[in-house]
C-alpha cells in the first residue's frame, strides 16, 4: 500500500467514548487533516448521514469487499461489520498530511498486523458509569446492546497500553481532551 505522504492517526475509545467527536473537531485544528470515513454494514442511526458518518453497505456488499481484498482492515462488532476500504485510505493519504481514523481496538490491531504505518491514541473514559450514560443518550438506545457494548469496553480499556498514547476524555472537558490529543499527534509525528 503506498503510504508515501500522509500519516494515519488512529483514535480509539470504547463505544460512546468520544472518538468520533474528537476526530471531527481535530480536523479543523491540525494542519491539512481529514477524517477517514469508515465503512459499516449496519443501518444508519437517525442522526447519521451516508458518506459523512459512515459509508453504509449491506452485509453482503461488505462481505464481497472483504473477499476481494478491498478492506485494509475489518472487524465484526455487535453483529455488524466495520472497516477501512483500501482505495479510500490510499486516496486520503496521498492528498493530506494527517488522516484521522475513529476506529475500535481490534481495528487498530488489524492495521498494525497489516503493517500500515500509523500513530495510535486511546481515549479513556473517566468511568464505566459515565460511558453507560453516554450510550443511553444515543437515539434508539437498546439496554441489551448497551450492556454488550459495556462488556466490550472493559476488554478494550484493558488493551489501552498497546497504544502510543492514552488520554482521558472526561465528561464536560472536550477542549482539554482536544488539546491533549493535538499535542500528542504533533509530538508523535515528529518522533
Amino acid at each position: 500500500m503506498p503510504l508515501d505522504s500522509g500519516l494515519l492517526v488512529v483514535i480509539s475509545a470504547p463505544s460512546g467514548g468520544g472518538k468520533t467527536t474528537v476526530v471531527d473537531r481535530l480536523v479543523g485544528r491540525l494542519p491539512d487533516a481529514v477524517r477517514l470515513v469508515t465503512t459499516t454494514s449496519r443501518t444508519p442511526r437517525p442522526n447519521e448521514s451516508p458518506d459523512v458518518d459512515y459509508h453504509f453497505l449491506s452485509r453482503r456488499e461488505f462481505a464481497e469487499k472483504i473477499e476481494a481484498g478491498e478492506m485494509v482492515e475489518h472487524v465484526e462488532y455487535a453483529g455488524h461489520y466495520y472497516g477501512i476500504e483500501r482505495s479510500r485510505l490510499e486516496a486520503l493519504l496521498a492528498g493530506h498530511r494527517y488522516v484521522l481514523a475513529p476506529i475500535d481496538v481490534r481495528g487498530r490491531a488489524n492495521i498494525a498486523a497489516a503493517g500500515v504505518p500509523h500513530l495510535s491514541i486511546f481515549l479513556l473514559p473517566e468511568s464505566l458509569a459515565v460511558l453507560r450514560e453516554r450510550l443511553e443518550r444515543r437515539p434508539n438506545a437498546v439496554p441489551e446492546e448497551i450492556n454488550e457494548r459495556l462488556a466490550i469496553a472493559e476488554r478494550e480499556i484493558a488493551l489501552a497500553r498497546e497504544f502510543d498514547r492514552q488520554i482521558f476524555n472526561r465528561e464536560g472537558c472536550l477542549e482539554e481532551t482536544l488539546s491533549a490529543v493535538q499535542k500528542a499527534v504533533e509530538e508523535l509525528a515528529m518522533s
